[in-house]
């Protein structure tokens, strides 16, 4: 309910950005844990939340490291919700083999469990939204490597990946399957006064207000969509046909607060039906919708992408939650609208 004090972390990622945003829109007060101050003046610097103006609505707390005991403590305290979004991701070269389990899957048991303790402690808490993953219940092998048959929707399960992991990015599935198991014994250990409800996007492609340098605009998922429209080749190879919009999944985390909806479940959010994705559609989305920039040469639009088909039901959440995702055209725009307005161009 408006008003109502909600503690986000992650604030400052593709995600995280619009949550606030989102959550602001919607009447709530929010605590934002961030790792420095710095962090914080860049959330204040975002046109969407001077927009808002949202004053006293809008508080920072300082995480400087989420795998401390106790991280989140003094975070919590007095807040009614929590949506939980940080968690390592995968940047540049991302990690060698001997970094996987202090880089990507510590952090991410770590730190999830680490709000879960400190929620335990804290009687005023009646929910927890957690940012999960797709991959987090679909096989890797069959997530990334093999075409099959199967329609994965949210009632699927998968076991603890012992590894070892093959690349970051199999870790980085790994490091979502335990956050999950993790969450789950705590469940069943603990038995909670709240309950939890998992998100589980796929590859977000979207604007991010919290960049600023065009230069960092592939710096994400976003990569799969727009490195071609940049006339640059997919270095990931085919990927899933998996995306949705980061607002999307914002609306997501701020109307799962709502206890009307059951506790104790996961949604996906993947746009686009079985069908899903064609990364390379992205050429001809651009073409039509920003023919000048194109002839201009700003956007070349002339690199190659590759899609692996994967075929995921994310229906019941748009039932659930009674709207439809935003499919991969408004993905696209949004991130060249962004781009464009940070080279300073017409988005015309």
């Amino acid at each position: 309910m408006a008003g109502e004090l909600i503690l986000v972390t992650g604030g400052t990622g593709l995600i995280g950005i619009k949550t606030i945003h989102t959550a602001l829109k919607a009447g709530y007060s929010v605590r934002a844990a961030v790792r420095s101050q710095e962090k914080a003046k860049a959330v204040l610097a975002t046109p969407t939340v001077m927009a808002i103006n949202p004053g006293s609505k809008l508080t920072f707390v300082i995480v400087p490291d989420i795998l401390a005991d106790n991280a989140y403590d003094e975070a919590v305290k007095g807040v009614k919700y929590i949506i939980h979004i940080a968690s390592p991701v995968i940047k540049g070269e991302g990690f060698t083999p001997a970094q996987y389990e202090s880089e990507l899957i510590a952090p991410a048991i770590k730190g999830t469990t680490s709000i879960l303790s400190a929620a335990h402690k804290t009687p005023s808490i009646q929910r927890i939204v957690i940012t999960s993953s797709i991959v987090a219940i679909i096989p890797w092998e069959e997530f990334i490597a093999k075409e099959v048959d199967t329609v994965f929707d949210d009632t699927y399960e998968i076991p603890f990946p012992a590894g070892p992991y093959t690349n970051p990015f199999e870790a980085y599935a790994a490091s979502k399957v335990r956050a999950l198991l993790a969450t789950k014994e705590f469940l069943w250990e603990k038995k909670p006064q709240w309950d939890i409800i998992h998100i589980m996007p796929s590859f977000v492609v979207g604007d991010n207000e919290i960049i600023t340098d065009a230069t960092l605009i592939c710096d994400s998922t976003v990569s799969a969509a727009f490195a071609q429209v940049l006339g640059r080749d997919s270095r990931w190879g085919a990927v899933p046909s998996t995306s949705v919009h980061p607002a999307d999944i914002a609306r997501l985390h701020v109307a799962a607060l709502d206890p009307e909806i059951e506790g104790n479940q996961s949604f996906l959010a993947v746009s686009g039906g079985e069908r899903g994705t064609r990364w390379e559609e992205a050429i001809g989305i651009v073409n039509r919708n920003f023919p000048e920039a194109v002839r201009k040469g700003i956007l070349p639009n002339n690199g190659t992408a590759k899609t692996k088909r994967t075929k995921v039901d994310s229906s019941r959440t748009e039932k659930v939650f009674g709207f439809k995702f935003l499919g991969y055209e408004e993905q696209v725009k949004s991130v060249v609208e962004q781009y464009l307005g940070l080279l300073g161009e017409p988005v015309a």
